[in-house]
């Protein structure tokens, strides 16, 4: 099967529509059609339901989508790498990321730099009470953020590294000296709220809004940013659940942090707006992946 064909396919399978799959490609409906009919020769399936008013997938399709779309991104990120390379990528990167966080990501940027040292990379902070709203409005390239994320204008990319969950707390907090909290505790707590366009499925990541048994998980004074959250936890208005790093980088006297035990771990990554995306924000996600691998 020819590397233009696979990719009609995948276009095909994503668009349901052989107009704009043509339009997208640049090639004629005609010229679609004939390479899918090509591929089901090939398989000896329909790859797709076709009526006067729908394309959708079959189950042949649907499995031959799954082994070859993985396939096909390594081969042109392949392409792409050498051809980076062989031309040189240039430029400014604006990388967002959330106070510490920004220095666990020192090793990777680090590496980024070295292979592309003619990559100027800036980073720039990143609202945790407002993680995406900066990406769309273009003020960074690429954003380090908490998953998960669902946003359908947004590409997740590799996955850098995991954040056990910890709560903040007022040092007198009558729940600072435990060992550990769980999950039903949070009834018992009230939280920092905000009135932000993060989506809820992201908040509920760090503060849900109810606990395992089903009660609801009180919110107390609204903020705006990070030092807002700090000042409104230390002076025991409220609680604030967070990542483990944290208690390294803010030794506030009258603040203290305690482990969920039943947590899942937070998990972190690269997100970019996927319109934008350029060879730029690639070769860093690639060089965050090949970190990880």
């Amino acid at each position: 099967m020819e590397l233009r064909d696979i990719e009609i396919f995948l276009t095909l399978a994503e668009e349901l529509h052989f107009g704009r799959t043509a339009q997208r490609l640049h090639v004629t409906p005609a010229r679609v059609s004939q390479a899918i009919k090509k591929q089901e020769r090939r398989i000896g399936a329909a790859l797709f339901d076709r009526t006067t008013r729908t394309v959708r997938l079959t189950p042949a399709g649907e499995q031959l989508h799954r082994e070859l779309a993985a396939g096909y991104r390594q081969i042109m990120d392949g392409i792409e790498n050498v051809s980076a390379a062989a031309r040189g990528i240039s430029g400014t990167l604006l990388l967002g990321t959330m106070g510490a966080q920004a220095w666990m990501l020192n090793t990777t940027v680090e590496a980024f730099r070295e292979s592309y040292p003619a990559v100027e990379v800036t980073h720039r902070e990143i609202n945790p009470v407002d993680p995406l709203t900066p990406l769309r409005a273009g003020e960074v390239d690429i954003a380090h953020v908490w998953l998960p994320v669902r946003e359908p204008d947004l590409t997740v990319g590799p996955v850098t590294h995991t954040s056990p969950i910890t709560v903040m707390l007022a040092a007198d907090h009558p729940y600072a000296q435990r060992e550990s909290l769980c999950l039903e505790d949070y009834a018992d707590l009230t939280f920092v709220a905000h009135n932000s366009p993060v989506p809820p499925y992201m908040e509920q990541v760090f503060q849900p809004f109810h606990t395992p048994s089903g009660r609801t998980v009180p919110r107390g004074p609204v903020v705006s940013n990070w030092d807002e959250q700090l000042k409104a936890v230390s002076y025991g208005q409220c609680v604030m659940a967070t990542v483990a790093e944290v208690a390294d980088f803010y030794t506030w006297p009258n603040l203290t942090f305690v482990p969920v035990r039943d947590a899942p771990p937070c998990r972190w990554a690269l997100v970019w707006r996927t319109k934008t995306e350029t060879p730029l924000i690639r070769a860093f996600s690639q060089t965050i992946a090949a970190m990880g691998e």
